[in-house]
């Protein structure tokens, strides 16, 4: 090797060194806190069970995700049941539930064949038992903001704040 290529080769060496030795510095002086997962449920097992039953036998998987499973074959834009339970609670839930027709508690922008259906037809325990699960599906507090945004934009499609 030549003097000049060993200059250059010595210099490439120095500053690949430089910015490794600055990106250890900084992995190891700052401190990222990892919040975990935003979403979780007060849900006993039995109850869990219980409401997944009939979210299968509904097929609600087919328009809604939870517990960030979705169907992947239909993309239909309707809201994230993740942290829904911080938004409203046992009785809300019970009333959209037992409406013939819920978008009148809750307009959609959907086409009507996506809307929600009804589920006045289940029985008043079946109704029950999925609104004190939708209740139970909780988000952080340092989430909450982002839960609501994504809500009203699935809602309205309007991105930001109601």
């Amino acid at each position: 090797m030549k003097l000049g290529e060993k200059v250059v080769f010595v210099g490439i060496v120095i500053v690949v060194a430089g910015f490794m030795g600055r990106n250890l510095w900084y992995l190891n002086t700052t401190q990222e806190v990892d919040k975990g997962i935003p979403y979780y449920s007060t849900a006993s097992a039995a109850l869990g069970r219980s409401a997944m039953d009939i979210y299968r036998q509904q097929n609600c998987k087919g328009c809604h995700s939870l517990w960030t499973v979705r169907d992947l074959i239909k993309a239909v834009p309707a809201p994230i049941l993740d942290g829904i339970g911080s938004l409203h609670d046992e009785s809300w839930f019970y009333q959209y539930f037992s409406a013939v027709n819920p978008q009148s508690i809750l307009p959609s922008r959907l086409k009507a064949e996506y809307r929600m259906p009804s589920y006045a037809h289940l029985s008043e325990n079946e109704r029950r038992l999925l609104a004190r699960y939708m209740a139970s599906l909780k988000v952080q507090d340092w989430y909450l903001e982002e839960t609501r945004k994504a809500e009203h934009e699935k809602l309205t499609g309007e991105e930001g704040h109601p």
